[in-house]
């Protein structure tokens, strides 16, 4: 049996070796992606454990003594666990049920324009967003929402109302953070979306068009059904990374007066990891990120294999 083990390996290694032969084109031009992935993502894992460790910068990871789970014990009894794990996830649920489907909307419009020049000016508005600095954006976003000189509080106060300071309500923060990032990304989303009613067999349509089916009626029997399975897929992606809510753009509208809205786990890691030097305690909720973000993606990709047969894995 154990020689027929290695029988087995050898061939299936020689045909995988023909294989690379065979492709060896399509093996280089994958291989920058996969040494990126080896060096920037899985050599840095070995540094998880200073969660587990009492880090110190002399002793290096291997001298540091254990602490097992201490750091993530004073995470979690800490007075501001409850008010960052409230505004991660109620930031990441906020844009994943506004940011998730307006590309889609996006995208079955664009399908549906007729004139080709208006559907490229619609792809060059909406995209153009995608390609400015998240720094830039922010600056605009302080810009016009200024209380003093702000075009929003202008049409405010133009029609009798008093001005609003934005950027210090912390009720605001998180429409304005979720809504300005839909606006600088749907453009960009709608691409995928694009592509895949692109995919579409045209002669479902022209079929709907003789049985007197009218443009919304084709779009939920046949443009829907038929980009489905790309929904599902991105849908995972984007519930996988909930608590994975972005540190430069919430970092740079923050605030100490919207603090009680805007602190989040990214910004907690910076201000404890980076400006505390506490680096054993940052890891360790840098890691508790991780692992619910692990959790919700396995648990909705088996949810969603389960329901409609379309999944990661």
């Amino acid at each position: 049996m154990e020689a027929h083990s290695n029988i087995g390996k050898k061939s299936a290694w020689r045909r995988w070796m023909m294989q690379v032969r065979k492709n060896w084109q399509l093996y280089v031009l994958f291989a920058p992606v996969l040494i990126y992935f080896i060096v920037f993502h899985y050599v840095p894992m070995y540094g998880v454990q200073i969660a587990f460790k009492d880090f110190m910068a002399n002793k290096g990871i291997m001298g540091s003594p254990w602490a097992g789970f201490k750091h993530f014990e004073r995470f979690f009894d800490s007075f501001y666990f409850w008010r960052i794990i409230k505004n991660t996830m109620g930031i990441g649920l906020y844009e994943l049920a506004v940011g998730f489907p307006i590309p889609i909307i996006l995208a079955l419009m664009i399908n549906e324009a007729r004139s080709g020049r208006f559907r490229r000016f619609v792809q060059t508005v909406t995209y153009a967003p995608h390609f400015l600095s998240t720094v830039v954006v922010v600056g605009m976003i302080m810009m016009f929402l200024s209380p003093v000189s702000g075009l929003v509080n202008f049409i405010i106060t133009s029609f009798g109302g008093e001005p609003i300071a934005f950027m210090t309500e912390p009720s605001w923060f998180k429409s304005i953070y979720v809504w300005s990032g839909v606006w600088q990304g749907m453009g960009w989303s709608s691409i995928i979306y694009l592509a895949a009613l692109a995919g579409i067999d045209p002669q479902l349509h022209e079929a709907a068009k003789v049985d007197g089916a009218g443009w919304l009626r084709r779009i939920w029997h046949i443009n829907l059904p038929g980009i489905a399975p790309t929904m599902t897929i991105l849908l995972i992606l984007n519930i996988g990374s909930v608590l994975g809510v972005g540190f430069e753009k919430i970092f740079l509208m923050q605030n100490p007066l919207n603090m009680e809205a805007s602190d989040v786990i990214a910004t907690n890691v910076y201000r404890s990891g980076i400006l505390g030097a506490q680096y054993s305690f940052s890891a360790a909720v840098g890691l508790f990120n991780s692992i619910v973000n692990f959790i919700m993606l396995i648990t909705v990709n088996r949810i969603a294999r389960k329901v409609s047969e379309n999944s990661l894995w």
